[in-house]
Order: structure tokens, then sequence, then C-alpha cells
């Protein structure tokens, strides 16, 4: 036996991993590859917080493909070239990968099977990053769903639990030296250090991924129902950016679960669940609408009538607008390389129905920021807030910034913390400071205009606006 590669990509894992197991199943000397590449996705180049997330989630990837025997190697340059290099450098007659769903990335692998596979190699790909395969899950006319709740239900009663593949203990190496490149010398990391804080909030690695779901069922899961909406408290799983770098699968997730006796009719569990399905829904669209990753839904809206403002969308994306929870969320984002999900589509619906900027202004800077931003989930998610994407909250859905920080935040501690200039302001005031008397506002060292700004827009003006915008295109 020659031997197998094993193409790593978003499926930065030892555990549960289909086209590790198989190269292992096959025997012989297994090769672990990584193939930076990042030309081949250049609608969508990798953000700043992503290469962060994937230098770290590699280096932990190495480290423990060197404990299992076989050392992990890394190359850059386009990835079927790589890969011709890799399999004569070790006479290695197989390739074994997990897949993606982009459409450029699909593309790319199908040619890329098609070449090797007529040279005789034995060429496989496997699902390691979802529960079902998009095209498994179609309504009863064979179309694919538009709206969660069937979609979902659809999913549940059409597929059993599969248990998740055990971790290998060994893997055999090639006996031929490789070359490998240092992960240093990617540049992954910023040349500016704006991440300073990230290592206090995340661990890359699978390690990290097991420990923050371990956290997150032993904590917060029953409660989650509730607790998923109040942005001050740890509630959440924080589980995205590891379930994107698939540093976890969700079937793993699932088997927890299962040996932990949390069943799906407890409230917390349930709905923590069906965020699972909402990311299944994601990369279902994505697969069966291929342009939802550059463009809406939704026909009607390509005729919205988007403002361009420079200013603006700078003020949102400093976390400036003057409404205290749009920035709280914004700073958030920039400090941690994450964002609530209560906030974003707080965030998102006051950039694109208060301040009419196209929702792919949002998208764009979400993906440079975030930690877990996935094309799939960031598109959808987009799109939903906007009202132009599948299973979307109606355009007229506007969300008020004061009354969402009035609800979710009623004490304010979450504002507080990211916009501490607001800190001395009572309760009453802290979600609208605009409102307060002078003398409270002296007395909390808030100047307006100062050191907090005004709000740039009015938001009653501004609903009024974004609902004659939406009218302007149910006319034509």
């Amino acid at each position: 036996m020659s031997g197998s590669v094993v193409w790593f990509r978003r499926d930065l894992r030892v555990g549960d991993n289909p086209a590790l197991q198989a190269a292992v199943e096959r025997g012989g000397p297994v090769i672990p590859l990584f193939i930076w590449s990042d030309e081949e996705e250049a609608e969508w180049p990798t953000g700043s917080c992503s290469k962060w997330w994937l230098h770290h989630s590699l280096s932990r990837l190495q480290e423990t493909c060197a404990e299992l025997g076989s050392p992990l190697v890394v190359r850059e340059g386009a990835s079927e070239s790589v890969l011709d290099e890799v399999l004569k450098e070790t006479g290695a007659d197989a390739i074994f990968w997990n897949r993606r769903y982009e459409s450029v990335i699909r593309k790319r692998d199908e040619q890329i099977k098609s070449n090797l596979a007529s040279r005789g190699l034995t060429v496989a790909s496997f699902n390691g990053s979802l529960l079902v395969e998009p095209w498994e899950v179609l309504t009863k006319q064979g179309t694919p769903y538009q709206v969660f709740t069937p979609f979902w239900r659809a999913c549940q009663e059409s597929r059993q639990q599969v248990a998740p593949l055990p971790a290998p203990t060994r893997l055999t190496a090639s006996e031929l030296p490789l070359r490998s490149e240092s992960i240093d010398s990617l540049s992954f990391l910023p040349r500016i250090p704006w991440d300073a804080e990230f290592p206090k909030h995340w661990t890359p690695g699978e390690a990290g991924a097991r420990a923050a779901m371990d956290g997150f069922l032993t904590r917060a899961v029953k409660d989650y129902s509730q607790g998923r909406n109040i942005p001050s408290q740890k509630a959440t799983s924080r589980l995205s950016p590891h379930l994107h770098f698939g540093e976890i699968s969700p079937r793993q997730i699932e088997e927890e679960l299962k040996q932990r006796g949390l069943s799906a009719s407890q409230e917390g569990v349930k709905t923590f669940v069906s965020e699972l399905g909402w990311r299944e829904f994601a990369h279902s669209i994505m697969f069966h609408f291929p342009h939802t990753e550059n463009e809406a839904l939704r026909d009607s809206f390509h005729s919205f009538p988007w403002v361009e403002n420079a200013e603006h969308l700078e003020r949102w994306q400093r976390g400036q607008t003057g409404y205290p929870i749009v920035d709280a969320g914004m700073r958030e984002l920039w400090t941690t390389g994450w964002m609530h999900n209560r906030v974003r589509m707080i965030v998102g619906s006051f950039l694109t129905k208060d301040l009419l900027i196209d929702w792919k202004e949002g998208a764009r800077w979400f993906w440079d920021t975030l930690v877990d931003a996935d094309l799939a989930n960031n598109q959808l998610g987009w799109q939903w807030v906007s009202g132009c994407g599948a299973d979307a909250a109606p355009y007229f859905r506007v969300f008020n910034p004061i009354t969402q920080g009035t609800k979710f935040d009623p004490d304010g501690t979450y504002v507080r913390r990211w916009c501490p200039e607001l800190a001395d302001l009572p309760n009453k005031w802290i979600h609208a400071p605009w409102t307060a008397p002078d003398k409270v506002l002296r007395q909390a060292n808030v100047e307006l205009g100062g050191n907090y700004p005004e709000p740039i827009v009015d938001h009653a003006e501004a609903r009024k606006a974004a609902l004659n915008a939406f009218a302007s295109i149910k006319k034509s």
C-alpha cells in the first residue's frame, strides 16, 4: 500500500473525521496535508479574524498529528498543483477529504476529483461537517426548502443519529521526508496587534472546542431558551468558530447531549439543537441557491434603493452611532472577534433599516471581523435581518434599538461594559442618553457630541424611510 493523503480544510480535528478514518482503515502511511490557497476563494478571501483563528487551530492540529506519529504537512499554492507535488513525493495512491459547500470550492473539488480519478488514483470525499447533506432534504415536490421550520422537521424525521467516529490512536508516517512550510510563514497573525484580547476569550483547536462544549452543557444549556437573549450573560455556547473550522462536529455535540441524558424534550436543549438546525438550513440554502453567496435570495431586493453613506457606515463599524446597544455590539465585535446573536440582529437591522445601507456592506464587515465568519451562516443571517432572504424577518419588522436594549439589557450591564463612557448613567437613560436631563448627563460625565456621540439618525424617522423604500420595490 503506497499511502493516503488526507487533505484537511475546514475539519481541523482528528475525532469524527471521516476522511482521516478512511485513510486509517485503508492501511499504510497516512499523510496529513493542509494547503493554503486563499486566491482560490477570491470572492470571499479569508478574513483577518478567521486567519488569527486558523493560525492557532492549525498549530494545535500540527501538535496532534505529530503526537499520533505522522506530522502535518503544510504547503502554500494552488490546491491541485500542491496535491500533485505531494502525491509524487510520497508515492501515495489515494486522497481523501471532507466536503465544503461553497459554490467555487465545490466546482474546484469536482475538477480535482475527476482529474485524479482519471489517473487511477483512489479519491473520495465525505460529509464531515453537517448532520445531513443539502441534497438529502427536499420537499415532497423535490424542491429545496426556503422556510426553516418545515426544513428542520423534515431533517429530524428523515435521519437517524449516527455515532461519531473515534479518533485514531496512531498514524503510520511516510518513510520519505516531506517538506513542510511553517505556519508562521503563512502570515496569518496581524502585523498590528489588534488581537490582544482574543486569547482571553478563545482557545482555538480541538481541545478548546471540547472544553467550550463541556462548559456550556454543564453551565447553561438547560436555561438556553431564555438566557441566549441576554447579552450580558454567558448563556450561549460560543461553539460557532469551533464548528466553522471543524474542530468539533455536530455529530459529536449530539452524542455528548445523549451521553449526558440531555433530551430535546427539555426546552433549553431543544432550542440549542434547533440552532444546529439553522446551521444546516444555511448550508442548504447556499447549496441550492448559490447566488445567495453574493446576492439576495429575493429578486425584488435587487432594485432596493440602498443608500451609500461612507460616514454612516464607518460610524456603525466603529460603534459610534449614538445608540448604546448598537455601539456596544460593534465594540464587542472589534475587541473579541465575536458578537452576541441577539445584538447581531439589532446591529444588522440598524444598518439596513435605520441607515438603509446595503446588507452586503454588513456581511463584508462581519466576514473580516468575526472569528466565526462562515459564508453560509453569514449570508443567511444578513439576508434574514434585512428581509431579503430565506425565512426572513418581514422588512417592516424594524428593530427599535432603544426598546431592544431596554428589554434584553434592562440594567445596562452589557452597554456599560462596552461603552464605559456611559457607565455612570442611571438605568432609566442608559439606552437613550440623549433623553436624559442635562443635570443627569453632567453628573454621569457624559458629553453628547463629545465623549459620546449624538444619534446619527432619528429612529422614528428612519423607520418611516425604510418602510417607504420597501413600498417602492413592492410597487415595482
